[in-house]
């Protein structure tokens, strides 16, 4: 595996972290500049994806290097039987470093141990999503002025939801306080509660998504219930629509509370929240594009 290589936000640690950030805010002051000329970039997405794809192909764009790859793996040779291996050893004969989408848990992780290039994993199955977790870091970052001592709510899709497992291994560095507010379908898996209790992490658990809730949370990180991860539609029909957030529950709301995203959403958020203040969902997508500037520079040990 190479070592520049971002399979879990696991893979580095707190001063990588902090530099990723401040490697992003530079980023976002100018994020135009031709680091990546000479450079070609695969995006291997055997999943589908909007946000995630097209921001990592705009920060390449910006960077002056350039893009090959699939946003259908229909339209690949791995409709025809090529094994995952064969698929990413025969890439990594074209390209500088490989971004992937898969549905697969662990299967950027097995990408990486075959190749000797960069991988990024841009999510795996509900395992793993870490570009995800550094533009959250960054827009948490950004609207509270620090990382340390926050008190962070997660609502609904916590079972399935890679952006939220990835969020909660990446902040045990800061000493957060988390809320888990799931119903027993979709609760907290048990591994990443150990986790929290193995690094020290405070947790709640509620069922129900209350005022109380709501008004002591520096950020609400909303997720989607995701059909994609259902095996049993009846089950998917009878929880997706019991965590939703509108405006009138933001009124007692902390001033400095702002409601995060990873998008795309369903009905888990009204459109009435889109004017408030306390949203933030639009903007931490547009944080992306300075985040994996920053994660693929340091793929390719290009000094940001």
């Amino acid at each position: 595996m190479n070592s520049k290589s971002l399979v879990s936000i696991s893979d580095i640690g707190r001063d990588e972290i902090m530099s990723l950030l401040d490697s992003a805010r530079r980023f976002e002051e100018n994020p135009n500049r031709r680091l990546l000329e000479g450079r070609v970039v695969a995006t291997l997405f055997f999943e589908p994806s909007t946000r995630t794809r097209l921001s990592f192909e705009t920060a390449v764009n910006r960077l002056g290097g350039r893009v090959i790859g699939f946003s259908d793996a229909n339209t690949t040779s791995s409709s025809k039987g090529e094994t995952l291996k064969d698929t990413i050893k025969m890439v990594s004969n074209y390209v500088d470093i490989i971004i992937m989408r898969h549905y697969l848990e662990g299967a950027a992780r097995y990408a990486s141990e075959v190749t000797d290039i960069p991988v990024i994993n841009a999510g795996d199955g509900a395992n793993q999503h870490p570009s995800q977790t550094m533009l959250d870091l960054y827009s948490i970052y950004k609207t509270q002025g620090t990382l340390e001592n926050l008190t962070i709510t997660l609502v609904g899709d916590l079972k399935y939801g890679r952006t939220v497992h990835s969020l909660l291994m990446a902040m045990r560095y800061f000493n957060p306080t988390f809320r888990f507010v799931a119903c027993e379908e979709l609760g907290m898996p048990k591994e990443y509660k150990s986790f929290c209790d193995e690094n020290g992490i405070r947790y709640t658990e509620h069922r129900d998504f209350s005022p109380e809730v709501i008004n002591t949370s520096d950020i609400i990180y909303m997720t989607r219930v995701q059909r994609e991860r259902f095996a049993d539609i009846m089950e998917y029909e009878r929880v997706k629509d019991l965590y939703n957030l509108n405006s009138a529950m933001l009124t007692d709301a902390r001033p400095n509370m702002r409601i995060l995203h990873p998008l795309p959403r369903v009905n888990e958020i009204a459109q009435d929240v889109d004017d408030n203040p306390h949203a933030y969902y639009f903007e931490q997508a547009r944080n992306g594009l300075y985040a994996r500037q920053a994660i693929i520079c340091r793929a390719l040990g290009i000094e940001a």
